[in-house]
């Protein structure tokens, strides 16, 4: 027995609660900046001196020693090369700040790769190497300090030796 078509009552419309939506996209919003920021933070276009440059006049009483290279894989699948040594002060200035050329060579020597970077100084080695710029720990007379300099990109063309190093600016107090 068959009582014909029945009639549905159309549901009330359900207002949306937005709330949770604009939430969630602020957080999402706030987390990418803060990701941009932080992996962003500190990375400029190299700079690049003239390799005609002359270094600074100071540069004579800071002696770069103990050179070591090492390369680690970065987390957007690069490479980071990283050269590390010591850098010792013979004047009578106490050092607030480095300006470093460095210049990769390929297999004809010819520079392959030119930039100049401040020298950061190590300032712990466990659990790991953290660095600091010279001014949050000058270099006073006879201070004798291990120094790391990073490189995102080096060229394919380099010949794998050690790169050459020139002093181009010296701040002193």
């Amino acid at each position: 027995m068959s009582t014909g078509p029945q009639l549905v009552r159309p549901s009330e419309p359900v207002e949306r609660n937005w709330l949770p939506l604009i939430v969630a996209a602020i957080v999402v919003l706030a987390v990418a900046g803060a990701l941009a920021l932080f992996l962003g933070r500190g990375k400029t276009a190299p700079t690049v001196t003239p390799i005609s440059a002359q270094p600074d006049p100071y540069a004579a009483n800071l002696p770069i020693s103990n050179l070591s290279m090492s390369e680690s894989s970065s987390l957007s699948g690069g490479k980071v090369t990283y050269l590390d040594g010591q850098i010792v002060n013979h004047g009578n200035r106490t050092v607030t700040a480095i300006a470093i050329q460095v210049l990769f060579r390929d297999y004809a020597h010819e520079v392959a790769w030119n930039e100049t970077q401040p020298l950061h100084l190590i300032r712990t080695r466990e659990p790991y190497v953290d660095t600091e710029p010279v001014s949050a720990a000058p270099l006073k007379p006879g201070d004798q300090r291990d120094f790391r300099l990073i490189f995102d990109s080096v060229p394919d063309s380099w010949d794998g030796a050690f790169p050459d190093l020139r002093i181009i600016r010296v701040e002193s107090n």
